[in-house]
């Protein structure tokens, strides 16, 4: 049987998949902390020892290895920037991890593999086959986006392409780890929107748990974090509508599972969507849960 290995490098674990290469179906799946608190050499070590594990268990030698990553490889200095799990940046992964296993590594941000299987293999061909265009968004502790035309993706000249997460939207999101200030991971990430709620009420919760005081009723604040949520999602996304005007928007990540968003962040988005007042984007649900990463990884 040959197979294909893709490997999802986040901020808080590392997923490495085997999967058969004639079907994508998952052969097995092994998931350990990535402990960035260690520092780039143990994430590298720690990295290659779950690949190279997963490798030889199956007596498979692979010709290259997908990763996600939480961030962009600059294709011109040949190192990590945008990264979350900031012991990577300014890194060359890419040759560090190549000279670790000794063949080819294929790297791309976390968001673009997310985009590319659920493009493939998740909602979109279920839903709208013929799409050309799908944008694809990382919304849970961080926000991130990937492009996919034509069944590729794009990471443009810089290896920032689809990158969404760090434009701006609000300066009352504050400073980012990125150095700006208003980026829409500081205003509509789930930490950012836990972070509205306690300064309003002195105190600190959970998204899910003032999501279900939204939904009762019983919360001010958790009526007004969720519309904060719901005005500037919808004000986000409709820049990127303007601009690449996609079939589809897949919507990952823990943000993304709040059904309302979906009925809501249309509503908002069609007041700045140049379109004479018609929003006809399909905002989508994905269908490859926390798989989604490793394989699009895995078919880079």
């Amino acid at each position: 049987m040959s197979y294909l290995i893709g490997v999802d490098l986040g901020g808080t674990k590392m997923e490495a998949a085997l999967l058969n290469k004639s079907d994508y179906s998952v052969v097995e799946r092994r998931r350990i902390p990535t402990d960035g608190h260690l520092g780039y050499d143990s994430i590298t070590t720690r990295l290659a020892g779950l690949i190279q594990g997963l490798a030889k268990d199956y007596d498979f030698t692979p010709s290259h290895v997908g990763i996600g990553t939480p961030g962009s490889l600059d294709p011109i200095l040949n190192a990590m920037k945008n990264c979350n799990a900031t012991a990577i940046n300014g890194r060359p992964l890419k040759d560090d991890m190549e000279k670790l296993l000794g063949y080819e590594v294929r790297l791309s941000n976390d968001a673009n593999c997310f985009a590319l299987a659920e493009t493939l293999l998740g909602i979109v061909p279920d839903v709208i086959p013929n799409a050309q265009v799908v944008f694809g968004i990382i919304l849970g502790t961080g926000v991130g986006g990937g492009i996919v035309v034509n069944g590729k993706v794009i990471n443009g000249r810089q290896g920032i392409g689809g990158e969404w997460g760090h434009n701006f939207l609000d300066e009352s999101g504050g400073r980012c780890f990125c150095g700006n200030i208003g980026c829409n991971e500081r205003v509509i990430a789930g930490p950012a929107l836990m972070r509205y709620y306690a300064s309003l009420t002195g105190k600190e919760k959970q998204l899910k748990d003032i999501v279900d005081e939204w939904r009762a009723g019983t919360s001010d604040a958790a009526t007004q974090t969720m519309e904060r949520l719901f005005f500037y999602f919808g004000k986000a996304i409709s820049q990127i509508i303007n601009v690449l005007d996609p079939d589809a928007i897949v919507i990952g990540g823990g943000v993304g599972n709040i059904d309302e968003l979906y009925v809501r962040g249309p509503i908002e988005a069609r007041k700045y969507v140049i379109n004479n007042g018609r929003l006809d984007t399909l905002f989508l649900k994905p269908k490859l849960g926390d798989s989604a990463g490793v394989f699009g990884a895995a078919m880079l």
